[in-house]
């Protein structure tokens, strides 16, 4: 039976804001977002048999046991959405608890996929309720674009490209994103403007993750790593995304960047360090 294959890109926050809690004690989020073109392979390919297969094989694939697509899978089961058994292979170019929505962006990836080719078919109402029993953060990738996800959890795309050049580095161990989240002691009033050009270098410039504080508290590490990355010529900003532990150096210029990634490999050896791009 014929293989599919698709892209599952790695998810980028230009801004994180923790603007409150909801009644079932979740911290609520308003946040910037984009996608780099690094990316997991995924490979999906019907098969004539009783149970699903996911494999995991490449760089970042082991302790995968319990992972996305697996409860994915079951949920449609459930739901009695597949009429078929899949065999789905990723190639895991993306680290865990990196802040990158490795897991999630690969759920929202094959969710979009069997939108795609109609092999189920869903209202957005049950579409949104799927991905929120999967990950708060499933939704975001349904569509890879330049978006906003607003207070009230709605999200809004934008047709527009940036092209920064992205310098990812990340050390040895991932941020344990509960533990951060207990450390948010207060939230932030101001609300995103949609009437300005949000996606501008000098806007992105002036937003803020409010999870840095309380992971650089816990984790001094990536308060290093932000210090010697915004010192680098050219930089436009840094910033973590997510909740850890991938610290972001934005160019414009591909020489700067190139020539930061060469400094970054030196003065980290052994912390995972690329080069990407911004969709």
């Amino acid at each position: 039976m014929k293989i599919k294959s698709i892209k599952s890109f790695a998810k980028i926050n230009f801004s994180l804001n923790v603007i409150g809690k909801n009644k079932n004690n979740f911290h609520k989020i308003q946040s910037i977002y984009s996608f780099l073109k690094h990316h997991d392979e995924i490979q999906i390919q019907p098969i004539a048999k009783k149970k699903h297969t996911v494999i995991f094989i490449g760089p970042f694939s082991k302790g995968l046991e319990n992972n996305s697509i697996k409860l994915l899978l079951n949920i449609l089961d459930k739901k009695k959405l597949l009429t078929k058994k899949y065999k789905i292979k990723v190639t895991k170019n993306i680290p865990q608890k990196s802040g990158l929505g490795g897991g999630s962006m690969n759920a929202a990836s094959i969710l979009s996929y069997f939108l795609r080719e109609k092999i189920i078919n869903l209202s957005k109402k049950d579409l949104l309720s799927i991905c929120s029993k999967i990950g708060s953060d499933v939704s975001l990738g349904l569509e890879i674009k330049n978006s906003i996800l607003k207070k009230n959890n709605s999200i809004r795309r934008f047709n527009i490209k940036l092209g920064l050049h992205a310098l990812l580095v990340k050390p040895n161990r991932g941020c344990m994103t509960k533990k951060i989240y207990q450390e948010v002691k207060s939230f932030t009033k101001k609300r995103i403007n949609l009437s300005k050009n949000l996606f501008s270098i000098e806007s992105l410039k002036n937003e803020q993750n409010d999870l840095e504080k309380p992971a650089f508290k816990i984790y001094p590490t990536l308060s290093k790593i932000k210090t010697y990355l915004s010192k680098i010529e050219q930089v436009k900003f840094v910033r973590m995304t997510g909740s850890g532990s991938t610290i972001v150096a934005y160019f414009t210029n591909k020489k700067a960047a190139i020539n930061a990634l060469k400094l970054t490999k030196k003065n980290f050896k052994n912390y995972w360090s690329i080069l990407s791009k911004t969709i």
